[in-house]
């Protein structure tokens, strides 16, 4: 939705790109237009999800710099610390697609 017109506007899937694994409902993202098609779409630096599923962390394991795999709430997958859970919430690069901290 444009801020300013309050008008709705559709973006294929295609336009986004990698962003797509980042969006969620009352993001702001800056869309590029020339000639009424998409040329660019950006978004902030990080953002903070959920994680929707991962594997239960091992006690002990705390400390460690091991990672495990987790899938956020917009179905992207990466690599977190042992002690990340279901239901955090944490911050990724949007540029890199890493971990940053838990929120």
């Amino acid at each position: 939705m444009n801020t300013s017109t309050y008008d709705q506007m559709n973006v294929p899937s295609a336009a986004l790109g990698e962003a797509a694994d980042y969006l969620t409902e009352q993001m702001v993202a800056q869309i590029a237009q020339y000639q009424g098609e998409i040329i660019g779409v950006e978004i902030p630096a990080s953002v903070e999800l959920l994680i929707a599923e991962t594997e239960p962390g091992v006690q002990g394991d705390r400390v460690s710099g091991a990672r495990k795999p987790a899938t956020l709430e917009t179905g992207k997958v990466l690599q977190v610390p042992l002690f990340v859970e279901p239901g955090d919430k944490v911050k990724v690069d949007t540029r890199t697609g890493d971990y940053l901290t838990r929120v």
